[in-house]
């Protein structure tokens, strides 16, 4: 089996993989870069790499902010918003979490914020998220107060939350 052949097979469902990935199955940052050259993969971040014949889905620049942050990242407050189109948002920000440091520069509009493991972590539209009621509570600061709680309603709408949930997060925000 070709090494192109071995990085096809261990993409996700965004056709992306990351260098550190690539090196477990034996491909050198090096044969990445060749790989990148020759057309067989397009660098899109700092270490991560997307197979040029997937298709665009609209969550994939999610994706890979997320993946170009690390192993243990999540999307955060404003950005799962974003993800899930609930309410408009600032669309030069995006908003990772990670439990690591992170060093490396990732990109102009990626935050990345320090949090602690969460207990319970989701995916929405396949890209690792902070659930949908943490995530709103935390983007109040961004947001504004009657947007957050817009967002809520929203996610009520679409199914994200129940009855009771959306209900308490009113209250928690602050109706």
């Amino acid at each position: 089996m070709k090494k192109i052949d071995s990085i096809y097979d261990a993409v996700d469902e965004f056709g992306l993989i990351t260098s550190f990935e690539a090196r477990r199955l034996g491909v050198s940052n090096a044969e990445m870069v060749q790989f990148s050259r020759r057309g067989k993969l397009a660098r899109v971040a700092r270490g991560v790499y997307q197979m040029p014949v997937w298709p665009f889905q609209s969550s994939l620049p999610f994706a890979i902010a997320v993946k170009s942050v690390g192993v243990d990242a999540y999307l955060y407050g404003e950005s799962v918003i974003a993800l899930l189109g609930l309410v408009p948002t600032d669309p030069t920000k995006m908003w990772v979490a990670s439990t690591s440091r992170v060093r490396r520069q990732v990109g102009t509009g990626i935050q990345i914020v320090d949090r602690k493991p969460l207990p319970e972590r989701t995916c929405y539209d396949g890209v690792p998220a902070q659930p949908i009621r943490e995530a709103v509570v935390t983007a109040v600061a961004t947001l504004g107060r009657e947007r957050a709680l817009q967002a809520a309603l929203v996610a009520q709408e679409q199914g994200y939350l129940s009855k009771d949930e959306a209900a308490s997060l009113k209250q928690e925000i602050g109706e």
